[in-house]
């Protein structure tokens, strides 16, 4: 797993209050159906942008964007986030 997903993965367990633990969920799966709210998604974006020293611009600010794993690591990639781009606390 790389870096990236990884970090979105404790994001998620951190700020999405998911019914399940990010590590069973498939990079695919549907978040929201999962137990992502809106406003878990909002908290979860938040987290993202902290993380990667990112702002999210508005035609990012989308459901499809939150839908998944895979989603939010190839909204990053089109931010210019790559493996190498974690910080680390």
């Amino acid at each position: 797993m790389s870096d990236v997903a990884a970090t979105i993965r404790s994001i998620l367990d951190a700020h999405g209050r998911l019914s399940t633990p990010s590590q069973r969920i498939k990079d695919s799966d549907d978040l929201f159906q999962r137990g992502l709210s809106s406003h878990a998604s909002v908290n979860v974006m938040l987290a993202i942008e902290d993380a990667f020293d990112v702002e999210f611009p508005d035609e990012l600010l989308t459901r499809a964007t939150f839908q998944s794993v895979e989603s939010i690591r190839i909204a990053l990639e089109s931010l210019g986030v790559a493996s190498t781009n974690v910080e680390s606390d």
